[in-house]
């Protein structure tokens, strides 16, 4: 058993698909025409990390209660979590990028990490090895 999605409310498609994938380095897993449960057309876009694993279903927000929430899925928590390989370069590419950072890199006893908002305004923790666990 995995978690296969989390969904991910948006302001629009196309910006959140080019944030998760040129900014984030995710895929473009599914990108096909759907409908609403009343039947009202839309998207069902879907962005992966590269290789795999649990995926975030971009979904459009539909009516005032959705685009109230877009940005605050977490109510002002870090809600999402980022694990990279190599932080230090994860974090230049995404600052060469504009991902706006609210902390700055720290560490702690479970690795390295940043707080950064997604395109959404969504707090993540970009994480990565802790320094010593990195050195082998």
């Amino acid at each position: 058993m995995h978690i296969d999605l989390v969904t991910i409310v948006v302001a629009d498609y196309d910006p959140a698909i080019a944030f998760f994938t040129e900014v984030l380095g995710f895929e473009l897993a599914e990108d096909v025409p759907s409908l609403t449960n009343d039947g009202r057309p839309k998207r069902w876009v879907v962005v992966r990390p590269p290789g795999g694993g649990t995926g975030l279903l971009l979904a459009k927000a539909d009516g005032e209660r959705q685009r109230a929430v877009v940005g605050d899925q977490a109510a002002g928590r870090v809600g999402f979590f980022l694990r990279v390989d190599d932080f230090d370069k994860s974090y230049a590419r995404m600052r060469e990028h504009g991902v706006t950072f609210v902390t700055e890199p720290r560490e702690e006893p479970y690795g390295r990490l940043a707080v950064f908002l997604d395109i959404a305004g969504n707090r993540w923790d970009l994480l990565g090895p802790h320094p010593d666990h990195a050195r082998g």
